[in-house]
């Protein structure tokens, strides 16, 4: 019933505020809003303001007049609003996007109301769109004036009637500045309470068992994702940005042409270019295996650093250049790294303060009964060759690590040099990764333990990740998981993720991931 009665009040909307065209191939009927409140107002602070006090802002209203707070006309902003709807959307018929575009600022107040096992939300137009469950409303509303945001990216959380107001908090919400998540586990206290842990830490506490209720309202954060991000084999993800625009690779095995290329703009939607070598012109010393490319910026150029099976036998770490990063690559003509004996892997470059780069990859004990040492060297100042002495940063010693440890990323951020990695069989649920830290590019490391990022009921095997800052300054890991139930069977992929980073007492940690519902896109 309540599908019906969404569709009925889109239908009735539409015929008088769609603008035909409007938005482009993708754009749907408008149904939108935007967040009402100042940005970064204090927690459960009343609104100080609303759009009608910017300076040539449409509020939406009809009133196509700017703003005239200088004492001056000024021309009016044209105005547009997207709303992107949560995964509990209840869709409307003939409606695959799922966002929608208007004319002007809609806004919602953040309520969310609960209509038999369903629930809703009422914006300022008018419009009510339905979500499967009870306070399960979640928007993120994207307003632009004349091409720019009106606001930087903030969250309203509004609490259900079941939460325990602190002292001195009247509202019944908080309005934060950034993007805040809740991956909707709810723990009870006893008996008579319950609490949920929001990402930046934050523990709402509800009276009665499994009561935590809230709703989430982004308001210009650039909408929302749901994993996965690349629906298809994306093993190994390596990631960059560069140009403007996120550039990631991924493992392509035996395939003629060697390594899956991808471009996006915001780490969500992503679009399919040219392999790193395309068929016939795979390095000649590789004869199959082509496994974990990763594409970086050294110096001037581009350099791909990847695995594959040496003519020998033997696993081995090459190397090839570019003068840009979507350009085809030309290998150097033999392995950076071949060791005879043992077979060596999943490389990564990372440069350090001190202005000096460094090759870190894994040696593939595991597959030879041995330990798996993951290795550090300095790396020349085109990046295709090593020097210095090479250095153990970490092996297999944690118990849930098993056998391996593998795939390394190294950041550096507030005088530490992170190493992220993955542990244990990628084939199965015991995958995860974990962190360790130094506070020089080569150690000694010293691990967190516990890993960060584990399986759980819908993504399984977490792992083999690149960690980057958005331009906006947020940390994200992109890694790949199989889907609960197409684990490493015929015709099974591993797909690639994307899940928030947060930094607190000197670690990085997930919370909520591999995350499932919608959140905001980083």
């Amino acid at each position: 019933m309540h599908a019906l009665r969404t569709f009925s009040t889109w239908m009735f909307l539409s015929a008088f505020l769609i603008t035909p065209g409007c938005g482009g191939e993708d754009a749907e009927e408008d149904m939108a809003a935007v967040g009402d409140d100042a940005p970064g107002a204090p927690n459960g602070a009343p609104e100080e303001g609303t759009e009608d006090e910017s300076v040539g802002v449409d509020d939406g209203a009809g009133d196509d007049s700017a703003e005239d707070t200088a004492g001056a006309d000024l021309a009016p902003l044209t105005c547009t609003t997207r709303v992107t709807y949560g995964d509990a959307w209840i869709r409307p018929a003939s409606h695959p996007a799922q966002f929608d575009d208007a004319s002007g600022t809609v806004t919602w107040d953040g309520t969310c109301t609960n209509d038999g096992t369903n629930s809703y939300a009422v914006l300022s137009n008018g419009w009510k769109p339905y979500f499967t469950g009870r306070n399960a409303c979640v928007l993120a509303l994207d307003t632009s004036c004349d091409g720019a945001p009106t606001s930087a990216c903030s969250t309203r959380i509004t609490y259900g009637p079941a939460w325990s107001h602190p002292a001195n908090h009247p509202a019944q919400y908080d309005d934060i500045g950034g993007r805040v998540y809740w991956d909707r586990t709810c723990t009870n206290q006893g008996t008579s309470a319950s609490v949920a842990t929001l990402s930046n830490g934050w523990a709402p506490h509800f009276t009665g068992t499994s009561a935590c209720a809230m709703s989430f309202r982004y308001a210009n954060c650039g909408g929302l994702y749901q994993n996965p991000v690349i629906n298809g084999d994306c093993a190994d993800p390596g990631v960059i940005y560069d140009g403007g625009k996120y550039i990631t690779s991924c493992t392509s095995g035996g395939a003629a042409s060697a390594f899956h290329r991808f471009t996006s703009p915001d780490l969500v939607r992503w679009t399919a270019v040219n392999p790193i070598f395309p068929s016939g012109q795979r390095p000649s010393w590789g004869t199959g295996d082509f496994w974990a490319p990763e594409i970086h910026r050294v110096g001037t150029q581009f350099v791909a650093y990847f695995t594959a099976r040496h003519t020998s036998g033997k696993l081995s770490i090459g190397a090839a250049t570019s003068s840009t990063a979507l350009g085809t690559f030309t290998d150097i003509g033999q392995p950076l790294v071949h060791n005879a004996s043992m077979g060596m892997i999943d490389a990564t470059k990372f440069e350090g303060t001190n202005g000096k780069r460094y090759l870190v990859w894994k040696a593939d004990g595991n597959a030879v009964g041995q330990p798996t040492p993951i290795y550090g060297q300095e790396l020349s100042a085109n990046g295709t060759s090593l020097v210095g002495a090479r250095a153990t940063l970490i092996t297999n010693d944690l118990s849930w690590e098993g056998g391996v440890v593998e795939g390394p990323w190294v950041v550096a951020k507030n005088g530490y040099y992170y190493l992220f990695y993955s542990g244990n069989a990628y084939y199965n649920s015991t995958y995860a990764v974990g962190v360790a830290r130094a506070t020089s590019p080569l150690g000694p490391y010293t691990k967190l333990g516990a890993p960060i990022l584990k399986t759980n009921a819908t993504w399984v095997g977490p792992g083999h990740c690149s960690v980057v800052d958005t331009p906006g300054g947020n940390t994200t890991m992109v890694y790949h998981a199989w889907r609960a139930g197409h684990v490493n069977g015929p015709g099974d992929q591993r797909l690639m993720l994307i899940d928030g980073v947060v930094w607190s007492n000197g670690w990085p940690s997930m919370p909520g991931a591999p995350s499932v519902s919608s959140r905001p896109t980083p």
